[in-house]
């Protein structure tokens, strides 16, 4: 088991829990992290890495070097959307640095058996993600072809068509302005261009399929 973790107390209180159900490596920062995981190849990686993002680049390494690692999140506070940026990069879990000690094990051993480790407030949010990635549109764009977009992708573009800006479709669909200026950004990605004028140019001009 790799433990990683910036701050010593974080490294040796979480050996302590987990040091009788396991053998632990540590890694204090994000590269010695990645590091360990490749020579050692552990079974599970607790990631606790204040550095703001370091968790996430971690663990999109560690998934794509190691697939068999399951990978786990440690957080201050508990953020939705970096919940589900940690589930995207492939983490199997995301929990508070103040989970109680014992509980510690039991968890592991549970995200080892292919449980998700989820906090209970984001359970929806992720029901909510995966219906999403279910539902797809496609539209044919000028010049591109066919491009597949998600269903909330689909559903900022059409606010997007009738001129709505980033704070009026964040209010709209409910979500933060950060996540719609996300799905903009992937919309353009799809569509080989770099600003949503350039989008609605090319949807404007085109036929939109099923």
């Amino acid at each position: 088991m790799l433990i990683a973790a910036e701050r010593l107390p974080t490294r040796v209180g979480l050996r302590l829990a987990l040091e009788p159900e396991a053998r632990c490596t540590e890694a204090a920062d994000a590269d010695a992290a990645v590091d360990a995981a490749v020579r050692y190849r552990p079974d599970v990686c607790l990631l606790g890495l204040d550095a703001k993002g370091q968790g996430l680049r971690v663990t999109n390494e560690i998934v794509s070097r190691v697939p068999s690692a399951v990978v786990i999140l440690l957080t201050n506070s508990l953020d939705e959307e970096e919940f589900m940026a940690a589930v995207r990069a492939g983490a199997s879990g995301y929990l508070t640095n103040s989970l109680d000690p014992t509980r510690l094990p039991h968890v592991v051993r549970g995200a080892v058996r292919g449980e998700p480790v989820v906090p209970r407030k984001f359970v929806s949010r992720l029901l909510d993600e995966l219906r999403m990635r279910e539902r797809r549109r496609s539209v044919v764009v000028a010049g591109k072809g066919r491009i597949s977009l998600t269903a909330r992708e689909w559903e900022v573009v059409e606010l997007l068509l009738r001129s709505a800006t980033t704070a009026e479709i964040a209010k709209e669909l409910g979500v933060a302005p950060v996540t719609v200026r996300r799905h903009l950004g992937s919309v353009e990605r799809k569509f080989g261009v770099t600003t949503r004028a350039e989008v609605v140019a090319l949807l404007t001009e085109s036929d939109a399929a099923e």
